[in-house]
């Protein structure tokens, strides 16, 4: 499974477990438009973690994403 596959996985799967209505995933759809809150972004990022084996965040020089896209670019780089 690909990175992109399993990061937008666990954006549903968490929205779900959270009760999270999502809007309709796009690269460029803002984080903050996409129906999840801050604690969903820090049980997907901990569930990412676990499945992916990779946290981008540690990085010193890791931005913060704005959007799905920029979310999923993060994990690809991280992982390559």
């Amino acid at each position: 499974m690909s990175i992109r596959t399993t990061v937008m996985t666990q954006i549903t799967e968490v929205a779900a477990q959270q009760g999270k209505r999502l809007a309709a995933l796009s690269d460029s759809l803002p984080l903050l438009d996409s129906g999840l809150d801050s604690l969903c972004i820090a049980v997907l990022v901990a569930s990412l973690d676990d499945r992916l084996g990779v946290d981008p965040f540690a990085a010193d020089d890791a931005a913060l994403p704005v959007t799905v896209g920029q979310f999923i670019s993060l994990y690809e780089h991280a992982a390559a």
